[in-house]
């Protein structure tokens, strides 16, 4: 069995200037996790409940030390701006994940079993020549699981 035979195609995704307020709605109306961020097609990125909860939090000033006339950062300064712009972040392309791992439709549940275990990661998007054609979730195996 494939991807493609248990994944959901009519997938409910976001432009990478997608409002934040609006990606929100989506993720509540359609009781979701998260959803893909793409452009033109392609999967750029992902959104989830974690970075729009991220979004409403507080800064994280970082810990420095100040030597003379320099200040001496304890934490990785791109980080920090990273965790800055996501908090200020008004569109989806400024809290998104852009790193996102896909799974092509024709790959098997078993390598895709792998991925949610091996990456921690729930959804997937799908990608068929690098173009979202659907998403899977662990719910999607449980329901196959259930079926047999």
């Amino acid at each position: 069995m494939k991807v493609r035979d248990i994944m959901t195609k009519k997938v409910v995704f976001c432009e990478i200037n997608t409002p934040v307020s609006e990606i929100s709605k989506k993720l509540i109306k359609y009781d979701l996790t998260g959803m893909p961020v793409v452009r033109n097609k392609k999967v750029v990125g992902i959104v989830t409940e974690a970075d729009v909860i991220m979004q409403k939090s507080k800064i994280h000033i970082p810990n420095y030390i100040q030597l003379l006339d320099s200040f001496l950062y304890l934490e990785d300064p791109k980080e920090v701006k990273e965790e800055i712009k996501k908090i200020l972040g008004t569109k989806a392309e400024d809290i998104m994940t852009p790193s996102v791992i896909t799974i092509d439709a024709d790959a098997k549940i078993e390598d895709l079993a792998s991925l949610f275990e091996q990456e921690h990661i729930n959804p997937v998007p799908v990608v068929k020549n690098g173009k979202l054609v659907g998403i899977v979730s662990r719910a999607d195996i449980v329901r196959l699981l259930a079926r047999d």
